[in-house]
């Protein structure tokens, strides 16, 4: 298979612009090319001679080391949690698990980590994983019960405020009575099309009339549209529909809200799994349904949008999303192995959550797998070897493509 050949192939038809910074991305570093080209490591998979023998659940399908972060859930509080379910899947356990340790592994160099250091995170991962699955009871982390490097990010959310946030992302003219407008700075915001603002503002206010009070917790008003910017942001995803939406919120001009509005696509799992997946509505409710079951709580506004053959995941954009400082120069190694531990814990206890839903194994199931961890243990962290070395393959033909101008 020529890699470059099927990264082309997958990349056809989206926005040239935000494809150019897409490619970009991905001649980075072998650790950003992962996390871009989710659909190459799933036809690499089966090279990688994947032995493991795990139950079917539900799967992040995108799981590596950037895909956790904290949010505000529809309940309020802050938490830490896998945050992207764009490619989820009914899938084996051992996929989620093998892509992750595959991302820890590529990003050794960026995490200041030698190989023996790499391969004790890889182990730690595992075992955190594989005990809180034996445990059987799906817990969550949020201020309260977070610690190290994850309390302290969650402790500095605590100082971010509405307004702040509004006031990086937006502009505020100072005439009087003058609406705020998305600063359109090409790193985080670029400029519509007046099709795509009305198209946009329509979708809004579609979703506004026909959800009820007890499904927002707000009021038609809330989603008047007062601009809207294509969203830049994510890799794996550059090049899709993506727009940031500011909307009315609870009043202009400080308690506007920004809106993330998200083209839903298929799962590049799919074509490569034998578990039989269940037939969604659209795109875009599989990845919220799912979302809805592996989070503690689901984020704020998320909502899946519909319109004509085309689906979308609507959610909030807030100044409470984050990601741990994993690479700031001076973090102690330990500190980054625990983060590492609770980040197995989490994909434990989201599949716990969503244990017996549309196919996936019971809770039974998952915990005999973790309390059998010695069995398959080394094998899945040979796999990920195996499977790193391919991207790292893979990253170099690109490379060279992009560096010759083949991919403009």
């Amino acid at each position: 298979m020529n890699a470059v050949e099927t990264i082309r192939r997958f990349n056809a038809g989206r926005d040239p612009e935000r494809l150019a910074m897409k490619f970009a991305n991905l001649r980075k570093s072998p650790f950003v090319f992962l996390r871009g080209t989710c659909h190459l490591f799933y036809e690499r998979l089966p090279e990688a001679q994947m032995r493991v023998k795990a139950p079917v659940v539900w799967c992040c399908g995108d799981l590596h080391l950037e895909n956790f972060g904290s949010f505000k859930g529809d309940n309020r509080l802050v938490y830490f949690d896998i945050n992207d379910f764009d490619e989820s899947a009914l899938a084996p356990a051992s996929w989620d698990l093998v892509r992750f340790l595959t991302s820890v592994l590529l990003a050794a160099d960026d995490l200041k980590a030698d190989t023996a250091e790499a391969r004790k995170l890889c182990d730690a991962f595992v075992r955190s994983y594989a005990a809180a699955l034996a445990a059987g009871s799906p817990r969550w982390i949020e201020r309260d019960t977070a610690g190290g490097l994850i309390e302290d990010l969650l402790g500095s959310l605590e100082n971010r405020t509405r307004v702040q946030h509004l006031n990086e992302r937006t502009e505020r003219p100072k005439r009087k009575g003058a609406r705020r407008k998305i600063r359109c700075d090409g790193k985080r915001a670029s400029p519509v099309s007046d099709a795509e603002r009305a198209r946009v503002t329509k979708m809004i206010a579609s979703h506004a009339q026909t959800s009820s009070q007890a499904q927002t917790r707000t009021w038609p008003e809330f989603f008047d549209v007062l601009d809207v910017a294509h969203r830049i942001a994510g890799t794996g995803s550059l090049g899709l529909e993506r727009y940031v939406v500011l909307v009315e919120g609870k009043g202009s001009p400080n308690a506007n809200y920004l809106l993330d509005l998200k083209e839903a696509v298929p799962s590049s799992l799919v074509p490569h799994l034998k578990a039989k997946q269940p037939a969604w509505p659209t795109q875009a409710h599989r990845i919220v349904a799912v979302q809805q079951r592996m989070q503690a709580a689901p984020m704020a506004f998320l909502h899946s949008i519909e319109r004509r053959k085309t689906s979308y995941v609507l959610r909030g954009l807030q100044p409470s999303e984050d990601r741990v400082a994993l690479y700031e120069s001076g973090v102690e190694f330990d500190k980054v192995q625990a983060v590492v531990e609770e980040m197995g814990r989490i994909v434990a206890w989201g599949q716990l959550r969503s244990s017996g839903r549309q196919g996936s194994a019971i809770a039974d199931e998952l915990i005999e797998f973790g309390s059998k961890r010695k069995a398959w243990h080394d094998e899945l962290v040979s796999a990920a070897r195996r499977c790193a070395k391919l991207v790292r393959k893979d990253w170099v033909s690109f490379c060279a493509a992009y560096d010759a101008g083949d991919l403009c």
